[in-house]
């Protein structure tokens, strides 16, 4: 607003000097110096040059001369008050103001506030110099104020008001003429519409009001880019931070999976290793190799280990196999109730524990198309498991049957263990996982078994699925 208004000035001088009649001066101070000569002085005469008949060119000339004022105007930095005292006077009162001007002054100039402030009277100085000449050209105003706000992208309605307030002599009356109303055609401000005023003559009687609906969607919209791209470096940035805490916890997890697997491992090929040395040690040095009953019981146990350890390490370059890519299948049809006895009877038979297997195929002579060593160590993994985790006695239901969806073999195996906690669902076919027990190994395994199961279906083009509950067993379903 201050700067139309400036802009509005400036239309009225280039006017005046067009114009035909005679002006005079316009001329701004800022106190004296200790000689009496003009601290800060600049004056402007505008007059018009007689141009001789017959010529049609018309020239304006601006004379600046260095004069002194007929009053000092006095601006106390410290008290921010005015203080008008004649040139002319003589008292010491005349001297001190002046100094004090000078110092005033240079306070003004290092206090950037202080120099606004300044600017500010000065401009309101000559505007009620030029008003006294000429009176304010309000749609002049308004036409600068539009192209402004145009400028600066707000397109909202507005409405300006010319306002002058005045009271009676003894002020005990006050009276608010408006002299002008512009702005956007139909547009009545509201109750939450913004108010701005700006003052424009030297004793605050004259002002324009803006009136106009809060600009803060313009400046949202003005601000649109950045915002959106500020927003997407947030997302960037927390997709980033979120992405590098879920490397560090998964990279934490395989190291704590790794471990288990370690300790477990290790147990699990020093026992068979340990029973066959124990064995064999008692037939060379004990004189067991006499009896042949003993010495045929030894030979079994050896053989037993030995046929442990040798699955165990099977299994663990079949995973390597695997991820080698060097692994081929050899399907063949394979009809489930004769491997499903074999099974059964090697579980029974090997198990520390009571064992009750059971197990129903429909149709009654249902095949399945796998290869059958992985297929067979797929449901030994399962039955296995299943006997491990059942506390005391174990129970394993074994149902096989054909669905009609591609004429794929359902085969679920259920037991009555200690089930799987929801949460670590999602996890048992991991490589290496086993649900935490610590360093416990009262239940033996390595962490691999669930992993190869899962990995073997999926290269027959099959799937695996658990559903299990703490206390109430699982079901392991594959759909081959």
């Amino acid at each position: 607003m201050r700067t139309c208004d400036y802009n509005e000035m400036m239309l009225r001088i280039e006017c005046m000097r067009r114009d035909d009649k005679d002006h005079g001066e316009i001329s701004v101070s800022a106190g004296y110096n200790d000689e009496g000569g003009t601290l800060v002085r600049s004056s402007t005469t505008i007059h018009k040059e007689k141009v001789p008949k017959g010529m049609d060119v018309q020239q304006d000339t601006i004379l600046r001369t260095e004069k002194k004022l007929d009053t000092l105007i006095v601006v106390r930095n410290d008290q921010r008050e005015i203080k008008v005292i004649p040139q002319d006077s003589t008292s010491q009162e005349v001297k001190a103001a002046m100094l004090q001007t000078k110092g005033g002054l240079d306070l003004l100039l290092k206090d950037q506030s202080s120099m606004l402030e300044l600017a500010t009277y000065f401009q309101r100085g000559l505007h009620s110099g030029l008003d006294i000449i000429m009176d304010p050209d309000f749609q002049s105003y308004n036409s600068l104020l539009t192209l402004s706000l145009q400028e600066r992208g707000i397109t909202l309605p507005y409405r300006i008001e010319y306002l002058r307030f005045s009271h009676t002599l003894d002020s005990t009356q006050f009276f608010t003429d408006t002299l002008g109303v512009a702005g956007t055609a139909d547009y009545i401000p509201g109750p939450d519409a913004h108010t701005y005023d700006y003052t424009f003559d030297i004793h605050s009687h004259s002002l324009y009001r803006l009136r106009m609906d809060s600009v803060a969607g313009v400046i949202v919209r003005q601000m649109a880019g950045i915002l959106i791209t500020s927003f997407i470096i947030l997302l960037i940035l927390g997709f980033s931070f979120w992405y590098l805490i879920r490397t560090l916890l998964k990279q934490k997890t395989l190291e704590e999976m790794k471990s288990d697997f370690t300790n477990n491992i290790t147990h699990e090929l020093k026992t068979p290793i340990a029973v066959a040395y124990a064995a064999n040690d008692a037939l060379l040095n004990f004189g067991q190799a006499d009896e042949k009953e003993k010495r045929d019981r030894y030979l079994n146990i050896s053989q037993e280990q030995l046929q442990r350890l040798s699955g165990l390490v099977e299994q663990i370059l079949t995973m390597s196999m695997e991820q080698r890519k060097t692994f081929r299948l050899r399907p063949e049809e394979i009809t489930l109730i004769p491997l499903l006895e074999t099974l059964a009877e090697q579980h029974r038979l090997k198990a520390k524990k009571p064992v009750s297997i059971d197990y129903k195929t429909e149709p009654e002579d249902l095949t399945v198309f796998a290869d059958r060593t992985h297929f067979s160590n797929i449901l030994s993994n399962l039955i296995d498991n299943a006997v491990k985790y059942s506390p005391e006695k174990a129970v394993i239901h074994i149902r096989c049957r054909e669905t009609e969806v591609n004429g794929k073999v359902e085969i679920s195996v259920t037991d009555e263990g200690i089930g799987i906690a929801q949460e670590k669902q999602k996890h048992i076919f991991d490589k290496f996982y086993r649900v935490p027990t610590g360093n416990l190994h009262n239940v033996k395994g390595y962490g691999l078994g669930l992993y190869y199961v899962k990995t073997m279906i999926e290269k027959h083009g099959g799937t695996v699925c658990v559903e299990s509950e703490p206390g109430h067993g699982s079901t392991f379903t594959i759909m081959l």
